[in-house]
């Protein structure tokens, strides 16, 4: 009540707010009352820590760019690492300097000063820095490992399963259904679904078990308790348990799939394991449906190709491929791609293995081919249910795309996907397949290649200005003298930084790293795309079956933007960066 006050004094807390606010802490006692006003959106908690270290005499830290040396760490107790969500970041002098986000809980400092016998000295930060602190010094899960090797038990309520899990009587499976096993797992799923994921991957090595989260497309390795080795047979049969699979089965390939609801958000886990030499490795692809949202305009199209792509997509008939490698956003663009076209007057009905996002408004099928469920099967069928826009979730042989060409000649729109590096090869791809060139240039009315790359953090991003010697040689703003590509950047209406290019003046933009992009410079990711449209003088050389690069250099005449090409417009727009580019794509031969 007194920070109510204090508060109100401030001119931080409206006076109005006063009941609501006391009537909130009054609601959760033994919370930290600061905490419960951030959480109830009383106040900001970047407002409201610089009063709370004002008023205990308390300094403010930053931990974001924060090192602890390894004797600092050996002398903190774990327990209360964990419990009290307490941080010990520097120690001189037989005192021991410790980060705390409730500076109430004075019982959480003294017991600490008993049991390490040093001062301490406490600063304040805020709590989820020093969370994350704590995994990545003490590692993903340290508490649940510290409770396993002493045998103590405990419960987890992050997770809800949205299917009953079946077990038997065996060791394994009672192994895997300790509770403090369990609440580990847990624990991983949940940092994996707040970190924003795509995937997990439990890998057993020689030396032992290692966890690697995919973040914004690349690998993040996750630090863990060397104690968690002891526990890497029974992570697994958890896991196997979860998925519904044979825990007892080490020798042969598994896929199954977990439905949970995490802190409220339901999430799809695709799970696969495959035996490797020092044991079991585990793949997991997070499909979090809480966080998806499909908006073709949210998929990062510049305003002409989405336009044109808008176009094609309102045909009444032909086939519209998106192409690509695993994991560079070709289903969120056909999901997108079906929104932006659905309505009450549109019999929609797809064909997918697996379904990854259930669409209102939309008739999904999943396959089955054990039963003989296929795609060129499930199509058969389909077209005698007075459909209007077919979705095949891919094209893998020769029966699904005659199947497919057969359904748009029939007068329905299809849209699809193929596994190539880039748009023209969807031609010579599906030709190598064995479908009839005349039928592929008669219908296949456009190709979107896209490909995923990071993009620059927001709230850190900064203009730099590049060496002119390490740009790429086909990026369109190098200096004059080595000879610059004028033809995008007039596209977009770039004239003027084509102008500072050639006085050697080009300014670009980069993260520099903060709290939010955890010091990567990068959050979040976005689509750079390369649209083909078919012409007759296309259609009349897939029917020569030339081969695709000289399809790439009619598209190029008629206007077709490159994923190399498009990527450098969102370099240019402030949206990625140089290295995104060039990681993602391949330079354009000419």
């Amino acid at each position: 009540m007194q920070l109510i006050q204090t508060l109100i004094a401030r001119g931080l807390l409206a006076d109005a707010d006063r009941s609501r606010a006391n009537d909130a802490l009054k609601a959760a006692p033994g919370f930290p009352p600061h905490q419960v006003l951030i959480d109830k959106g009383f106040i900001k908690e970047e407002v409201l820590l610089p009063v709370l270290a004002q008023e205990f005499g308390l300094e403010l830290v930053d931990l974001s760019h924060a090192t602890v040396e390894r004797d600092v760490l050996a002398a903190m107790p774990q327990k209360l690492v964990h419990r009290k969500n307490l941080m010990p970041i520097a120690r001189h002098n037989g005192t021991l300097v410790v980060a705390t986000g409730d500076p109430f809980d004075a019982y959480a400092l003294d017991e600490l000063q008993t049991l390490t016998g040093l001062h301490v000295m406490p600063v304040l930060a805020p709590p989820r820095e020093i969370s994350r602190l704590i995994k990545q010094y003490f590692g993903v899960g340290g508490d649940t490992v510290a409770a396993l090797a002493q045998e103590a038990a405990g419960g987890d309520d992050d997770i809800e399963f949205l299917e009953a899990l079946e077990t038997d009587d065996s060791e394994m499976a009672k192994a895997a259904q300790e509770a403090s096993v369990v609440r580990l797992v847990n624990q991983i799923l949940v940092e994996a679904a707040n970190e924003r994921a795509s995937d997990i991957h439990v890998e057993n090595e020689e030396q032992g078990i290692r966890i690697r989260y995919r973040i914004d497309g690349l690998l993040q390795n996750q630090n863990l308790p060397a104690e968690i080795n002891r526990f890497a047979m029974a992570i697994v049969s958890r896991l196997k348990i979860m998925a519904r699979l044979n825990i007892a089965e080490k020798r042969l390939p598994q896929d199954g799939r977990i439905k949970m609801r995490v802190q409220g958000r339901e999430i799809d886990v695709r799970v696969s394991i495959i035996p490797m030499i020092h044991g079991e490795g585990i793949v997991m692809r997070l499909l979090d449906k809480g966080r998806m949202q499909f908006n073709l305009k949210n998929c990062g199209m510049l305003p002409d190709i989405y336009n044109t792509f808008k176009q094609l997509i309102d045909r009444p008939h032909g086939i519209v491929l998106v192409t690509g490698p695993t994991g560079s956003g070709k289903s969120t663009t056909l999901y997108s791609a079906l929104n932006e076209i659905k309505d009450e007057t549109t019999k929609i009905i797809t064909v997918e293995d697996p379904v990854e996002y259930n669409q209102a408004g939309i008739c999904q099928i999943q396959t089955h081919s054990k039963i003989g469920l296929t795609f060129a099967s499930a199509l058969r069928s389909i077209l005698r249910h007075d459909p209007d826009v077919l979705l095949v979730g891919e094209i893998r042989d020769v029966e699904t795309a005659e199947m497919a060409i057969q359904a748009s000649l029939t007068g329905h729109m299809v849209f699809s996907t193929l596994h190539t590096n880039d748009a023209p090869s969807a031609f010579t791809r599906m030709i190598d397949m064995g479908v009839e060139p005349f039928l592929v240039s008669s219908t296949v009315e456009g190709v979107m290649a896209q490909r995923l790359v990071r993009t620059i953090c927001p709230d850190c991003k900064q203009t730099y200005v590049p060496d002119p010697d390490e740009l790429p040689l086909d990026f369109p703003l190098r200096p004059k003298a080595l000879k610059p590509a004028p033809d995008i950047a007039v596209q977009q209406g770039m004239v003027e930084m084509m102008s500072a290019a050639e006085k050697g003046e080009v300014k670009l933009w980069k993260g520099m790293g903060c709290r939010a992009c955890r010091q990567g410079g990068y959050r979040g990711r976005t689509g750079i795309h390369e649209l083909l449209v078919n012409t007759d003088v296309i259609k009349e050389l897939i029917v020569q079956r030339v081969n695709s690069g000289i399809i790439r250099h009619e598209a190029m005449k008629n206007g077709m933007i490159t994923l190399r090409q498009d990527g450098w417009r969102k370099v240019m727009n402030a949206t990625t960066t140089i290295d995104e580019v060039a990681r993602t794509t391949a330079g354009d031969i000419s």
